[in-house]
């Protein structure tokens, strides 16, 4: 299920134009996250997608039948290889920026962190999503992925506290991709442009990956959520996020450069490398 939603995203017009806050008339590339546009041979018409996820109560099949199976492959061991990065070193001040009195995320561990900030409305992040989730695939143990969603406009805000009622139910594995399907290709929840998408409305998406919708909205309503989004929206501006989709490697660098989306996650194994030989 995971490899159908990575392949419709695929799909996508690949928008390299980082997404930034709003209000703003300006759609030129903002912020240090923008990259040039891909190939245009990987564009594709969004009426191409497949369908929509099914609801709660479909047969065999959706989303709800093949959850085992996703459950049994989370619960593999990661033995994948650590890989030396390809190409050049990156640059500092160029392909990176050093941020002052760095924070992470959350407690390392022993890993090495890396967080994109991103939203789900924001076309950049839809295009960046088939990339970042197979780079994700192929890191070692030693590597943890976090996402931080942001706010930079009235429409970004339900998904947001989505994402995180969807973390405290152990979804978001089974959905994230599946969102950005959802907003970009199938079409079947708001994006961009359109009035904020209601809580039930989201809920009803989740229910087909085995959210009870009732308890699904009180999440996202929940004092807890509030404090997250509060906490990740400081974290944006401390670690000097501007738009989005934005790398953090460690709390410590933030991705600036990259020819393209493949460039950028080039940058982020130099990062990732330069952070594990300082263990």
């Amino acid at each position: 299920m995971k490899s159908r939603h990575v392949l419709m995203l695929s799909l996508l017009l690949p928008i390299l134009a980082a997404c930034g806050p709003k209000p703003s008339t300006d759609t030129s590339p903002t912020g240090d996250a923008a990259a040039p546009a891909a190939p245009a041979a990987e564009a594709a018409p969004a009426t191409d997608a497949a369908p929509a996820p099914a609801d709660a109560s479909t047969p065999a099949g959706t989303p709800v039948a093949v959850a085992a199976a996703d459950d049994a492959a989370a619960a593999a061991p990661n033995t994948n290889p650590i890989v030396p990065p390809q190409g050049p070193a990156p640059v500092a001040g160029t392909d990176y920026e050093e941020i002052a009195n760095a924070q992470p995320y959350a407690p390392l561990n022993g890993q090495v962190e890396v967080t994109e900030v991103f939203g789900y409305v924001c076309p950049a992040c839809g295009a960046f999503a088939p990339r970042m989730a197979a780079w994700k695939a192929k890191q070692p143990a030693d590597v943890r992925i976090s996402y931080v969603p942001v706010a930079f406009g009235k429409a970004w805000e339900p998904y947001a506290k989505a994402y995180y009622a969807a973390e405290a139910k152990g979804l978001v594995d089974k959905t994230h991709d599946a969102v950005f399907a959802a907003i970009h290709v199938q079409r079947t929840l708001p994006g961009e442009g359109k009035p904020p998408a209601e809580p039930a409305h989201i809920a009803k998406f989740y229910a087909s990956y085995g959210a009870n919708p009732q308890e699904f909205v009180a999440l996202m309503n929940s004092f807890g959520t509030n404090a997250k989004m509060g906490r990740g929206m400081q974290l944006a501006q401390k670690w000097g996020v501007t738009s989005t989709p934005t790398i953090v490697v460690n709390g410590k660098y933030r991705v600036t450069g990259g020819r393209s989306w493949d460039d950028v996650l080039r940058i982020t194994d130099h990062l990732v490398a330069m952070e594990r030989a300082k263990r």
